[in-house]
């Protein structure tokens, strides 16, 4: 009797796993092939792969991963199980075709600088509200009327260039970005208020491109501090107006200094533009990561509710398959409109930057200027606007 009870707990361990196995059969729709997890690694226990992310080139890091796996495989990137898609196809799957199922997310510490109720963290009706109200300050009917301002803003900001002055361009653009955004949401502000403002905002702007290490002393743990050294509550952060100034600065000033060096090291194409920009001064005077929310399915392959999914834009505006000589400036290839889901700058579908009419603006701006009052040179790796 004794030696039978002994057999007890293990008999029971075997019935309730004959039971779940059951129940999985039954779940299983008939014809339907099995899932499972795409293929790659999670790297190290906790972090992942975090440090190799942070330490390599990117074009390298999921290029790599890329021809390793395919188009679609795993990581544990930033403390999150993440699934990483490269073609065209998956792009519009995550933002258009499963929008529903996928909710644009951050790591936990990025979202903690940017602060959860940025438009950027929802979903559905809700997010479709915010996204409108956000989307009709910036449009084309508003942005018109704010030309002759954003105008002032960037001849002021170039004002500081004349006379032969090295600049670090994308510090430089980075400054005219801030300011535009500044103007778009505050107005115009005394400049007191506008230095306050820009000093707070770079707090933060370190800390959340830093290694997200919260103890005191760290750029990431400053950002989460204010001038007294109290920890912010999520109430205290504008967190839309962190989340627009984010969207507004390093994307539209990393494209501006591109601007520069591919005009400088293009003459053709810098005499092409300044004949162009001649037609619009009349213009000028008169005048912008998911995460599963369910389990979801892509092809063989299961993504599981909470695992952080993205589209590798990069290496499909990348892929030679679409772009002949990716890697190689030219202009031209876009005279012929690009095969759907494979150019998506601005994203797509119900997540779009609504910020886009205002960045290309605000480039047009920005390039009328430099191709109409500078000549631009090389020294010392940075650039010399003469």
């Amino acid at each position: 009797m004794a030696a039978s009870l002994a057999y007890a707990p293990i008999f029971l361990v075997i019935l309730v796993v004959l039971y779940r196995l059951l129940r999985r059969q039954k779940k299983k729709p008939e014809g339907k092939a099995e899932t499972e997890l795409p293929p790659g690694s999670m790297g190290w226990p906790s972090i992942g792969e975090t440090l190799q992310l942070y330490s390599q080139d990117p074009n390298v890091f999921f290029s790599s991963r890329e021809k390793r796996h395919g188009e679609i495989f795993k990581r544990h990137l930033l403390g999150c199980p993440s699934v990483l898609l490269a073609s065209p196809e998956a792009a519009r799957f995550v933002l258009v075709t499963k929008a529903q199922l996928l909710k644009p997310t951050y790591p936990s510490s990025m979202e903690r600088l940017i602060g959860p109720a940025a438009l950027f963290f929802h979903q559905g009706e809700h997010h479709t509200r915010l996204w409108k109200l956000v989307q009709a300050s910036l449009s084309i009917e508003a942005n018109r009327n704010m030309v002759p301002d954003i105008d002032a803003v960037v001849a002021s900001a170039m004002d500081s260039w004349h006379g032969g002055h090295v600049v670090n361009t994308f510090h430089e653009m980075k400054k005219i970005s801030f300011d535009v955004g500044m103007l778009m949401i505050f107005g115009r502000l005394e400049a007191r208020y506008r230095e306050e403002l820009k000093e707070n905002y770079f707090m933060v702007d370190n800390g959340y491109n830093s290694f997200p290490i919260n103890i005191p002393g760290t750029p990431y743990r400053k950002a989460l501090q204010d001038e007294k050294g109290e920890v912010l509550t999520d109430d205290q952060m504008a967190d839309n107006i962190i989340r627009t100034f984010f969207a507004a600065q390093d994307t539209t000033a990393s494209v501006m200094t591109w601007i520069v060096k591919y005009l400088h090291d293009n003459p053709k194409l810098l005499e092409a533009v300044k004949a162009e920009h001649k037609s619009i001064e009349r213009l000028i005077e008169e005048t912008d990561q998911q995460e599963a929310v369910a389990d979801v399915e892509y092809k063989v392959y299961l993504i599981p509710k909470g695992w952080k999914v993205m589209p590798l834009f990069r290496n499909i505006h990348h892929n030679p398959e679409f772009f002949a000589d990716p890697r190689e400036f030219d202009p031209s290839r876009f005279e012929v409109v690009p095969k759907p889901n494979t150019f998506m700058p601005f994203g797509s579908g119900v997540h779009a930057c609504p910020g886009n009419e205002l960045a290309k603006l605000e480039m047009l701006i920005v390039a009328h200027h430099l191709v109409s009052n500078f000549r631009v040179g090389l020294s010392i790796g940075h650039f010399q606007f003469l």
